[in-house]
């Protein structure tokens, strides 16, 4: 029996785009260096290692979030117990409409999120460290120094 989804991904991000303040590029790039805004980047490792990093941001995988957030988790991070503004970027938008929305709701306040995430800041100009080059893998019968 097909699945008959009831509220799909338009709706969603929807809704958090109405719940939660969506920030231009410029505005984000205005807010870069201030010591009370925290960037979060949720993006997924290999989208780090392939496309690099916004200077400055602490990462923190989508999958993770809620669990880090939280202060009685026992995976809680320092960096969500702090009174700053916490501007949650990914890829494209969407996944940081969705956690910058949930977020909210576990009353980390203030949030917001970057139109267009990543892609739109590197187009844009704003400030990111490349990807490492990574060192070619090594035959196996060769001898380590």
């Amino acid at each position: 029996m097909a699945q008959k989804i009831t509220k799909g991904i338009k709706a969603l991000l929807e809704e958090a785009n109405a719940a939660v303040r969506t920030l231009s590029v410029d505005e984000a790039k205005a807010l870069a260096g201030r010591e009370d805004v925290q960037f979060v980047d949720l993006r997924d490792p290999r989208e780090l290692e392939r496309e690099g990093r916004m200077s400055g941001a602490f990462h923190c995988p989508r999958g993770m979030l809620e669990f880090w957030i939280d202060p009685e988790s026992p995976y809680a991070k320092p960096q969500f117990q702090q009174d700053k503004t916490y501007v949650f970027f990914c890829a494209g938008g969407w996944r940081s409409a969705l956690a910058a929305r949930a977020a909210q709701e576990m009353g980390l306040t203030p949030v917001a999120h970057i139109e267009g995430g990543f892609g739109a800041w590197k187009k844009s100009g704003g400030a990111f460290d490349p990807p490492q080059a990574k060192d070619p893998p090594q035959a196996k019968n060769e001898e380590k120094s």
